[in-house]
């Protein structure tokens, strides 16, 4: 059957669409992109259509929260749409998602953009709330420009790395905590519980398709976990280190088996687990290697990708 050839100009509003397009071999096609679509290193030089109306750099997550927490009670823009970057790009498809408004422009941004363009284009909107959705997300992409071939390499090759760390033999299913946000605290939902029981752990107080949500220190006491996994959305480790200390000096905080036993992680949530694309398998198994560091000795995974921290 002969493979579906359309929109050859593509604005990106989401970081693991670009990733997708760039795995695929469509890169090139691409004419905008977000402040935040910072990988492969070629979609830095890429149009940036989209920024965030406010510096999250140069806050802590608690400022942050507050800032987003009152901008959508206001119904301030989170994200600014470059008019004219985005008439000059013209794009034929748009693609965005419709999972979360803070993490990525969602549906405001992308009606205000094909408001605003003669030109009217397609819009493909991502919902992924596992990993079986991420494949269909790369499918669903492939579709539309052509790359359904290619989709399915890069599925199966993904596959294949699942299966790897799923049929390894483990002794334990140790009781795993993933935390989104530091201040307030978050679970992390959607994907990453799924993630965590591949790896061979048992994902606590979260639940697989499920949003990431506010959770109060006492579920974290009552569950017990013997691995915590800090991986707040779109930091990287340098980031958590520097924020970590102020939940570390909390009494309650102390009295976790995890933290007792310093079985505390910081990953590179950015790159590996806050994206729903293809490095989510980095990120599971980045996670096998934490989770059963005895087993996983020979598998590889990016320098610099998860640190233990000592609390």
């Amino acid at each position: 059957m002969a493979q579906t050839i359309s929109a050859k100009r593509i604005a990106s509003f989401l970081p693991s669409a670009t990733e997708i397009l760039y795995e695929l071999g469509a890169g090139d096609q691409l004419v905008g992109v977000t402040h935040e679509c910072d990988y492969p290193e070629e979609a830095k030089s890429k149009p940036r259509v989209i920024k965030s109306s406010f510096d999250h750099t140069k806050m802590n997550s608690k400022e942050i929260d507050n800032q987003i927490s009152n901008m959508m009670q206001s119904g301030s823009d989170i994200y600014l749409l470059d008019e004219q970057v985005l008439k000059k790009a013209s794009p034929d498809l748009i693609i965005g998602q419709g999972l979360c408004d803070v993490c990525s422009p969602a549906t405001k941004e992308i009606s205000k953009a094909v408001s605003i363009l003669n030109k009217k284009p397609e819009v493909v909107i991502l919902d992924p709330h596992n990993v079986d959705d991420i494949f269909s997300d790369i499918l669903q992409i492939a579709k539309h420009v052509g790359k359904t071939e290619q989709a399915q390499n890069l599925i199966s090759s993904i596959q294949k790395r699942i299966e790897y760390v799923k049929t390894r033999p483990t002794n334990s299913r140790p009781k795993v905590l993933c935390i989104e946000w530091l201040d307030p605290l978050f679970t992390a939902g959607h994907w990453v519980p799924q993630m965590v029981e591949i790896a061979g752990g048992i994902n606590g107080i979260s639940i697989t398709g499920e949003r990431s949500r506010r959770m109060k220190l006492e579920e974290a006491m009552n569950f017990e976990p013997d691995t915590i996994v800090l991986m707040p959305c779109g930091f990287d480790i340098n980031r958590i280190r520097q924020e970590y200390p102020k939940l570390a000096s909390d009494s309650q905080w102390k009295l976790i088996p995890a933290v007792q036993t310093n079985h505390v992680y910081a990953v590179d949530a950015n790159s590996y687990f806050s994206k729903p694309g293809p490095r989510t398998v980095t990120g599971i198994e980045i996670l096998a290697k934490i989770i059963h560091p005895e087993v996983f000795v020979d598998l590889k995974i990016p320098d610099d990708s998860f640190v233990q921290i000592n609390s």
